[in-house]
């Protein structure tokens, strides 16, 4: 099979066909204000702790068509800056919605980061680029359902919304252990064990069980931990979900906000993330694919972006209306930039010297922009940040102190976030 990306990732073989074909499900319309919770409501969300909306553009956005756009040089491409809500400040003009929320994000736009390959720069990304110590670390979602005090709403501390098939990630939780991987929505959609056949009772059900916990005792005797752990866990997740169903029932959305979230892929797993962020879980991530690239980059970036910028305001609105945002992480990112020089092929290639990440929610300074870029986006023109800083921020903001917290491994302690880096200072409230 032919693979249609420069880069030769498996994980991106798709015909630009198939994929414009995928993206022309997106909805017509505006974004409009959710309304406002009732008072004991937005308490009680409150109550449930801090939380996290990780969102993933797998295959790395061009910061010059988002966030960080250079029109009139050398590398600009042919799209227009236009301000947003905060003066002074301007995104690519395919991100109109964004700008307009502008004066409830933070921008940082000095992330100077080592990697250029999907293949190891997207685990070293999302597991903070630790120092070699012999060991697998945790992704930042397995890192906090272990760091974070845990919540009682029988739900999953870690749930990722992603495109495709999905399960149990048990191998996201690196050394920390399976019961800290993450519960895996194909396409959104519940797991299957969730919907138990008519013809079995609860009596029979409760027999099953237990028959499946000896059986797998038996089998721990001779297999590796992890993998008995994996699979136990997941019939556990699986049993809590079975009585929370409604969170997977479309016909209970508003019309309004399917329309204001949009009907492609990236919408409706954004609009299910809110449900799942209302109903307590702690850190929700959802995943994009298709991000690369490296062919008729202009092109393709005008038909993907518009995706992230509707429903990524829309749940920056809703989150603000329910009183969460100032209880709710939101970070939107990808594993780097695009490169400012344009390939042969109309494309930006991968570059990870200088790109960036966009901020919003609990403890995160409103408007603010973090670090530049020289005029023609090439290099970082001030302090660089690495994704150790970033996690160091993250972990800062759930009240975790990463320069004193450290994960035990047989017995063995072990740094949460990279020794030579810190928190971002600049980008908190």
């Amino acid at each position: 099979m032919k693979h249609n990306f420069a880069c030769n990732s498996l994980a991106h073989d798709l015909s630009r066909r198939q994929m414009l074909g995928t993206l022309a499900g997106a909805a017509a319309g505006t974004l409009g204000m959710g309304a406002l919770l009732q008072p004991a409501m937005a308490e009680k969300i409150k109550s449930q702790g801090k939380q996290v909306l990780f969102i993933w553009l797998d295959g790395g956005i061009s910061q010059l068509e988002s966030w960080d756009p250079k029109p009139n040089t050398e590398f600009g491409g042919p799209f227009r800056a236009i301000p947003t809500a905060v003066p002074g400040v301007h995104f690519s003009e395919l991100v109109p919605e964004t700008a307009k929320r502008m004066d409830k994000l933070a921008v940082i736009r000095s992330m100077c980061t080592k990697d250029q390959n999907h293949s190891t720069g997207v685990p070293r990304v999302q597991r903070g680029d630790p120092k070699n110590r012999g060991v697998t670390y945790p992704f930042i979602g397995s890192a906090l359902a272990k760091l974070m005090p845990p919540v009682k709403n029988d739900l999953p501390p870690y749930m990722h919304i992603k495109p495709g098939r999905g399960g149990y990630m048990w191998k996201d939780a690196g050394f920390l252990g399976a019961k800290y991987g993450a519960l895996a929505l194909g396409d959104g959609k519940p797991p299957i064990h969730i919907h138990r056949p008519d013809s079995i009772d609860d009596a029979v059900d409760v027999a099953r069980g237990d028959l499946r916990r000896r059986l797998n005792n038996r089998f721990r005797q001779r297999r590796v931990d992890s993998e008995v752990d994996a699979y136990e866990y997941s019939y556990q997740v699986a049993e809590k979900l079975m009585k929370r169903k409604e969170l997977f029932d479309d016909s209970l959305l508003p019309p309004k906000d399917v329309e204001r979230y949009g009907t492609h892929p990236l919408g409706r797993h954004l609009l299910q993330a809110r449900r799942l962020l209302e109903a307590g879980v702690q850190f929700v991530k959802v995943t994009s694919f298709h991000w690369d690239t490296h062919g008729d980059n202009f092109n393709m970036h005008l038909n993907l972006v518009p995706q992230i910028d509707r429903p990524f305001a829309a749940i920056i609105d809703d989150l603000d209306d329910r009183g969460m945002l100032d209880n709710v992480l939101v970070v939107l990112m990808s594993e780097f930039g695009r490169t400012p020089k344009i390939n042969t092929r109309a494309g930006r290639d991968h570059w990870p010297e200088a790109w960036s990440v966009v901020l919003a929610g609990c403890g995160i300074k409103r408007g603010a922009v973090i670090g530049k870029t020289t005029a023609n986006g090439a290099w970082v023109d001030s302090q660089e940040h690495d994704i150790g800083h970033l996690f160091h921020t993250i972990f800062h903001t759930m009240g975790i102190d990463a320069k004193k917290v450290e994960y035990v491994n047989d017995g063995q302690p072990l740094p949460i976030a990279h020794d030579d880096c810190s928190k971002i200072s600049e980008v908190l409230s």
